[in-house]
């Protein structure tokens, strides 16, 4: 299955969070894409350090809640702490997309709710797959982009 994730931090050595996380990823999926990483403004919660955020296409054999649950134990080894809805994050990985499935449990929703509404998603999602369509609302994502206020950091190669 086609899946594509978020990986975002604002605390610390952004960078190697973030390199911790892809190279625990790669323990449980196939990395097929990775965009450049960007920096953001933080969403929700304002007052805060900026955040670095990419997305990553993924090749995955397991059902989505048991993915999920792979991948908050990933957050936790690569030491992320618990804080308040929207807070700092030394890692954060979100599920966007699973194919063009829509999926509600009471732990996983994709495609991700906030996904059209933040440009940290959209940005390096498209840059990875410009044609992807929006499962709920059937339209393509690049109809949904925003004010772009990110600015390319890095790039990572794996």
């Amino acid at each position: 299955m086609k899946v594509f994730l978020s990986l975002g931090s604002n605390v610390g050595d952004r960078v190697s969070y973030i390199l911790r996380a892809l190279e625990e990823l790669k323990k449980i999926c196939k990395i097929e894409k990775v965009s450049t990483v960007y920096e953001s403004k933080a969403w929700g919660v304002e007052n805060q350090s900026n955040f670095l955020n990419l997305c990553v296409e993924v090749k995955i054999n397991l059902l989505p809640n048991e993915f999920l649950l792979k991948i908050k134990r990933i957050e936790k080894i690569v030491g992320r702490k618990e804080r308040f809805k929207w807070g700092p994050r030394e890692i954060d990985i979100d599920i966007l997309l699973w194919g063009n499935q829509i999926i509600r449990t009471k732990l996983l929703k994709v495609p991700h709710p906030f996904l059209e509404k933040r440009d940290f998603f959209l940005y390096p999602l498209l840059e990875l797959e410009e044609n992807l369509i929006h499962p709920v609302y059937k339209k393509p994502l690049k109809e949904f982009k925003v004010k772009n206020e990110l600015n390319p950091f890095c790039c990572i190669y794996l």
